[in-house]
């Protein structure tokens, strides 16, 4: 029978929230109603001594005295005063107020100064990990206890909706944030502290974050934002990392040990082995798969400690704010552990309950248990969010099944008209780093699949959700982008490989898009078991010895953009100058939709052209060096036929050794280190100018003599494009052997400094060479050939850069040309005598003297910049 509904949008209320243990809590609840206040949201506080200097976690201030507030269960400070005002939730009741549960994306463990847990809120002194996508921080052995609350960033069939909500997430701000209402200042170095949008960006204190409105607009950078109700991607089965293409690089080999690993590592960090005589530290598992994992909690406790104390202080280890009369404390022995059956081990705890737990012999552990239940009020959640309310109570019984659970759901709902077939019954876990989602059969107790969750792990049913969900025949389509295939073959033929290699099924496998030139093709997967077999047996597979390579893509619905949104593509080359890329990844993740950010050492460029290949409008943002440019902008001249928007804008964020094309357009000599979001601004706020680029073709060599039958084939002409500049000789030389040396050891070019120094390198070693390139090469220029001095490389200039920041051909006004530009169809030629005449050139030039250079009197004339010189 129904207890009731509550159209509450974030759950429970504060005021009614219970709060964990209660020793100190009449003492709160007085100050908090003397004071004209309600009990804080699921904290257990009690009155502290402070032995050390202390800051609100509320107000920010001081703690001034010997006596504070702190939570039992979170580590929640606050001064007396402030206990009326808070409305931070404990983390014990924070995935209760989960609107829509989202997984989060964590990379490898690292350090992060300045940062604070979201459970624990403790510093961040030992490695932690970071959310790949949003501003959460977490400790290692505090993950399992973070509830998922991580950006919705695609619709994925779940609770799809075009309403956005502000997704706040306290803390970890600059000291210098300033309240969006109050315009003082609320972040702080010190605690966890402030509210910030993690999609607007908007900044408030934790008291004037309630009173903003709550739709999001996405802020000043709404017009670059793909906004996730454009994005469709069916996720089933694959990892967060997957979906976003993020490399698995990133992660440490003992990545499926994490759980483990980090729960001896957290009892270590929590507890202290307590070296008092008087108390005792015990390990505390929470249920049948912590036993099997070893992974468990330590509590210190004191020896004289009745059973309801352990019990208070195991819940609070587990951030557990039932009432702990509901639990009891069962012992086993090491050799219980290996044991699959760790229950039934009653026989001895009744006559426990008023006396000590400890009797003469210790136990090695304790496993805490739920005690059974005749009867219990149970939540449910409808899957749409158009309904009013965010669930409904209802009591269940031992005879209460799935089905009568829904036909008595359905009128509380307002759906009472509808046939009960038309719904189920879907029981959620809302874990850290997966949402798990399973239909429960109609006639399945629900009293005994709340035990069965129970006695797995008691953290589990704290983050279990049972949703009511319309039964509808639901289409899945994965995309899933494979490269690395030999190129110009058909659609039937590149389906024949993937028969051979991959054994796919092609009742439930198609292929959608097929890119000949680069060996790519897009696969329609109609079945998520199969994508994921395909995705993962890709990695090891090879074709003419050349290794594929898989990229789950989104599905970009551009009948859903405003009209007024022009989004932003970004690649991002991580390996590009002094290795930056990883940390602007991570910040344009954080700015934008994850699904817009494309890493270009997975996949390259294609992935991210295809996904907005349907796109109207949109414009690119490339980071890295002058090489990662061209890459990109050779992809999308070869498939913007392909592409709505065949001609996007292109701005650049320089992060390689000379970046001459972002000097020319303003971009900057490199990446130093500037705030990300200021550089979209710039983005957003820049204007549209022209650049000429260049095909080059380089005819194939005459046909060496004596061959078969005197007669031999020509291999076909190369063609290259130009952006920058061409070198013939010695500067070509320098650049490849700079190339094979990066290709040889890359981990040792991760600054500009050292590039640069073995620039030099390579040309000190060139220095006695003699080449006499001009009696090896003719020149013609508009069809009359030019007589060459003695040179030792010639460089064909489209940019007034060179060598990072050089101008060859000079910017000081002449009579018998004009002064260059980007656009003019024009190239410039320069001739070198060596590399002493390279070097004399780049000193002259970065002195801003006038250039002499070999050749200054020739220029080139294009045909066209589309067409095209040799």
């Amino acid at each position: 029978m129904a207890e009731g509904t509550r159209s509450l949008r974030g759950g429970s209320s504060p005021a009614s929230s219970p709060v964990l243990g209660g020793r100190g809590r009449a003492a709160v609840a007085a100050a908090a109603a003397a004071a004209g206040g309600s009990s804080p949201p699921g904290h257990g506080f009690r009155r502290v001594t402070l032995t050390k200097p202390t800051f609100c976690h509320y107000c920010t201030d001081f703690i001034w005295g010997l006596a504070g507030y702190q939570c039992e269960v979170c580590n929640f400070m606050s001064h007396e005063k402030c206990l009326k005002n808070v409305k931070i939730p404990c983390s014990c009741i924070a995935p209760s107020l989960v609107r829509v549960p989202v997984a989060h994306c964590f990379g490898p463990p690292g350090h992060y100064k300045r940062k604070f847990c979201t459970v624990c809120r403790k510093s961040l002194e030992s490695p932690a990990f970071r959310c790949e996508v949003c501003e959460l921080h977490v400790h290692t052995d505090c993950v399992l206890f973070a509830c998922s609350d991580c950006r919705q960033c695609h619709q994925d069939g779940h609770q799809d909706h075009d309403t956005y909500h502000h997704h706040w997430r306290e803390g970890n701000l600059s000291s210098s944030a300033r309240c969006e209402v109050c315009k003082k200042t609320c972040g702080s170095s010190e605690v966890l502290s402030g509210m910030r949008c993690e999609w607007c960006g908007i900044l408030a204190h934790a008291a004037c974050y309630i009173i903003v409105t709550p739709e999001c607009t996405f802020g000043r950078l709404r017009n670059m934002i793909l906004p996730p109700s454009c994005v469709q991607l069916f996720s089933r089965n694959f990892s967060k990392l997957h979906c976003f293409r993020i490399s698995e690089n990133l992660q440490t080999e003992s990545d499926e040990d994490d759980d483990v690993d980090g729960s001896t590592q957290g009892s270590a960090k929590d507890v202290q082995i307590s070296t008092d005589s008087s108390k005792q530290t015990l390990k505390i598992f929470d249920g049948n798969d912590a036993v099997k994992r070893n992974q468990f909690r330590l509590i210190s406790v004191p020896r004289i400690a009745k059973n309801e104390e352990v019990v208070e202080a195991a819940l609070r280890a587990y951030y557990i704010n039932d009432d702990q009369q509901e639990y009891e404390l069962q012992t086993f022995t090491q050799q219980a552990l290996l044991s699959d059956d760790v229950i039934n081990r009653n026989d001895a705890a009744q006559d426990t309950n008023l006396g000590s737990v400890f009797r003469e012999s210790v136990p090695e552990a304790w496993i805490i248990r739920a005690k059974p239940k005749e009867e219990e009020v149970i939540r449910i959640y409808p899957a749409w969010l158009k309904v009013g309310m965010a669930y409904v109570s209802l009591r269940v019984n031992k005879d209460s099944t799935t089905q009568t659970v829904i036909k008595e759901v359905l009128p509380l709902l307002g759906r009472q008209m509808e046939c009960l077939q038309n719904f189920k019954l879907v029981e959620v876990l809302m874990g850290s780093k997966q949402v798990q989602r399973m239909v429960l059969d109609n006639q399945e107790l629900i009293l005994n699949r709340l035990k069965d969750i129970r006695k797995t792990s008691i953290r589990q049913m704290n983050q279990t959700r049972f949703y009511i969900v319309e039964n509808s025949k639901s289409i899945v389509r994965v995309n899933l982008f494979v490269g690395g295939l030999p190129p110009q073959l058909s659609s039937e033929e590149y389906t024949n490989i993937l028969k051979d290699e991959l054994a796919i099924k092609t009742n439930v496998v198609s292929v959608s898009h097929v890119y000949q030139a680069q060996g790519a093709v897009v696969l329609e997967i109609s079945c998520f078991s199969e994508a994921e077999r395909i995705y993962m047996l890709v990695k090891d597979t090879t074709v003419n010895d050349k290794p594929l390579n898989a990229v789950v893509i989104p599905e970009v619905m551009a009948s859903k953009i405003p009209r007024n949104c022009c989004p932003l593509l970004v690649f991002v080359n991580p390996k590009s100058g002094g290795l930056k890329g990883r940390d602007l990844l991570y910040s344009f993740r954080k700015l934008l939709n994850p699904h817009q950010v494309f890493e270009l050492t997975n996949g390259g460029p294609l992935p991210g052209f295809h996904t907005f290949s349907k796109v109207p409008s949109f414009r690119v943002l490339v980071c890295g060096g002058d090489g990662t440019v061209g890459w990109v902008l050779g992809a999308l001249e070869e498939i913007r036929h392909k592409l709505v928007c065949s001609e996007p804008s292109v701005a650049i964020l320089p992060l390689g050794t000379g970046n001459d094309l972002g000097r020319v357009l303003h971009w900057g000599a490199g990446y130093s280190g500037e705030d990300p979001y200021s550089i979209l601004v710039s983005v957003d706020e820049a204007d549209d100018v022209l650049m000429d680029r260049w095909t080059i073709l380089l005819d194939a060599e005459e046909p060496a003599e004596g061959t078969e039958n005197g007669i031999a084939e020509p291999e076909p002409p190369k063609i290259v494009q130009m952006n920058n500049y061409c070198g013939l000789g010695i500067d070509a030389e320098l650049s490849l052997d700079f190339h094979h040396a990066r290709e040889e050891e890359p981990g040792k070019f991760n600054s500009r400094f050292h590039n640069k120094g073995v620039y030099m390198k390579v040309g000190l070693q060139k220095i006695s060479h003699t080449r006499n390139l001009h009696k090896d090469i003719k020149l013609q220029v508009d069809q009359h050939e030019v007589e060459l001095p003695s040179i030792e490389g010639l460089i064909f200039i489209n940019i007034p850069s060179w060598g990072s920041g050089a101008d060859l051909w000079g910017s000081e006004s002449d009579n018998r040309f004009e002064k260059p530009r980007i656009d003019d169809g024009l190239l410039e030629v320069v001739g070198v005598t060596g590399v002493m005449h390279m070097v004399h050139m780049l000193k002259k030039s970065k002195q801003k003297q006038k250039k002499t250079a070999s050749l200054k009197e020739m220029r080139v004339y294009s045909m066209s910049a589309s067409e095209g010189g040799r």
